[in-house]
């Protein structure tokens, strides 16, 4: 590690440096040189960052090892207001960081001005849950000294943060999804320190917005060690982290390769360790005949405008349309490939991305039929959107067909009666969505087929588009695998801070040892399950 300087409050939070941050140090790596890239000009950005090595992730664990005592002492009250208090500052810096995102990214102002949105509002929302108090998993089932054959103790349970968390920034969500986004958010709201490995795509946008974050960190008297930012390389930086004795969870949005193969480095650990990664999903759509019937113009039309946002560059983008053939079907194509026609060109978020994209719509056209293509695109890294179709039998015989490809592509399955939808419904791999479309004629077949999908996804959603996801307090975006690692769990919405704690009980435990949340008078006036009912007495 060189040229170290010491963060301070009042450290100006809006010029870029190229640098890490390394509990509250400002540190230049010494490993590979990256710069962030626009997609949209084809140049690179300035400043050069450079990736850190194994000494930096020793000193970012090491420091989150030690603030991770005092900061999970802090109250519930004391670290909303830190939330708050991150999100003023990136809302400060609004206006510096929404150009430098757009220009790493490619993607358009208000997109970005909405994410910036977005994560502020996640910020809060978990602000407001600590305020909430359910989190804490209050329960106390009371001592029965008298009860035969045997007493009961006294036995009361809350959560505890499970300790430092390894954070791996997205490469398509530069704010939501990267440093200050749900995985960090949700982690310190637990009372968990966090180490974030930024995106190489943006890097800048990744420096300013941690700078936001460890400036409130320091105005809130908050150890140095309660944040840090890194940049490296996936396999070697980002497998130390996961490796670490001292990280005990991870959170992860990427590939399936990358996502997987954290999981198995966490699982060969002495120690194994939960790892949070959201990977792979095609987020099939079922047009039910009904739908189809009055409205398959429209669901064409409306479909290609999910399909083409943000290049299709969505964790959540339609990439399966699954109906029964017939004219219907037709009308539903023939709407669809006229609004793809007319699709301009989009940048993609990296040269990478778009490389990939490219040779996953080449497969394709060897394994489907094309159906139609976007405008063709007049730079290596636009998105030329394309729709495919194939049946049924080829589509559950090929893996290249029900592969996922990163951007703005969909396969259409033609399948020869509601027997066959429902089949290949069976058959799909784990997502992060399943979308019906149905009109009330539908219902007979909606029902059959909610059942399944239920094993299938995280999220269901009847006449709608699965790109863009809420945040609040019934959001699930995750999914069986692939489309995550654990099913159990989301990664966006309130439930996401549950993925940090673990429940603890304390029987017997001297009332003024015992935590306020399962103290007797209820200091925190939470709900609380006393006795096998909900109170606030």
């Amino acid at each position: 590690m060189v040229d170290v300087t010491t963060f301070a409050s009042e450290t100006d939070t809006q010029t870029l440096t190229g640098q890490m941050i390394v509990a509250g140090t400002m540190v230049t790596g010494a490993g590979t040189e990256v710069r962030g890239f626009d997609p949209a000009a084809g140049t690179a950005l300035e400043p050069a960052y450079r990736h850190g090595d194994l000494a930096v992730v020793e000193a970012a664990c090491a420091a989150a090892a030690e603030a991770f005592g005092p900061y999970r002492a802090t109250t519930s009250a004391q670290r909303a207001k830190f939330l708050e208090a991150i999100a003023a500052n990136i809302e400060a810096a609004a206006e510096v960081l929404i150009p430098r995102a757009v220009a790493e990214t490619g993607l358009p102002h208000a997109r970005i001005t909405g994410e910036v949105g977005r994560t502020c509002g996640q910020l809060r929302l978990f602000a407001a849950v600590l305020r909430e108090g359910s989190w804490n998993g209050a329960r106390i089932d009371s001592a029965l000294p008298e009860r035969t054959p045997a007493p009961r103790a006294d036995i009361r349970q809350r959560t505890v943060p499970l300790g430092p968390v390894a954070v791996f920034g997205a490469s398509n969500f530069p704010l939501a999804f990267s440093v200050a986004g749900g995985d960090t958010a949700s982690a310190l709201a637990a009372g968990c320190p966090v180490v974030v490995k930024g995106h190489d795509a943006h890097p800048g946008t990744s420096e300013l917005v941690g700078r936001a974050v460890a400036k409130a960190v320091a105005d809130a008297g908050l150890p140095a060690g309660t944040f840090s930012l890194l940049f490296g390389s996936g396999r070697k930086l980002g497998t130390a982290l996961v490796t670490d004795a001292r990280i005990k969870a991870v959170g992860f949005t990427g590939s399936r390769s990358g996502g997987t193969a954290l999981v198995a480095a966490a699982a060969a650990r002495p120690e194994p360790i939960p790892v949070y990664a959201e990977m792979s999903s095609i987020n099939p759509v079922f047009l039910l005949p009904g739908a189809l019937s009055t409205r398959g113009a429209e669901l064409g039309a409306a479909f290609v405008g999910s399909l083409t946002m943000g290049s299709g560059q969505f964790c959540t983008n339609p990439g399966l349309v699954i109906a029964v053939d017939g004219p219907d079907l037709d009308t539903f194509v023939a709407a669809a490939t006229e609004a793809l026609a007319q699709a301009a060109p989009t940048p993609m978020l990296t040269p990478n991305i778009a490389k990939s994209y490219a040779d996953g719509v080449r497969d394709l056209e060897g394994a489907a039929d094309v159906l139609a293509r976007g405008q063709a695109a007049d730079s290596s890294t636009a998105c030329q959107a394309a729709l495919f179709s194939t049946d049924a039998a080829g589509f559950l015989a090929s893996d290249v067909l029900q592969a996922e490809v990163f951007g703005a592509s969909s396969l259409v399955i033609r399948c020869a009666d509601a027997d066959e939808v429902a089949s290949v419904a069976s058959k799909l791999e784990g997502q992060l969505t399943a979308t019906v479309h149905a009109d009330d004629s539908d219902t007979a077949e909606a029902a059959r087929l909610l059942p399944v999908l239920e094993l299938k996804a995280g999220r269901i959603l009847f006449n709608g588009w699965p790109t863009g996801v809420e945040v609040g307090y019934a959001m699930v975006h995750g999914g069986p695998f692939p489309a995550t690692s654990d099913s159990r769990t989301t990664s966006v919405g309130a439930k996401a801070i549950e993925r940090f704690l673990r429940p603890v009980s304390y029987q017997d435990v001297p009332k003024s040892l015992l935590p306020s949340a399962i103290a007797d008078g209820n200091p925190d006036h939470l709900w609380r399950l006393i006795d096998g009912r909900f109170t606030q007495d």
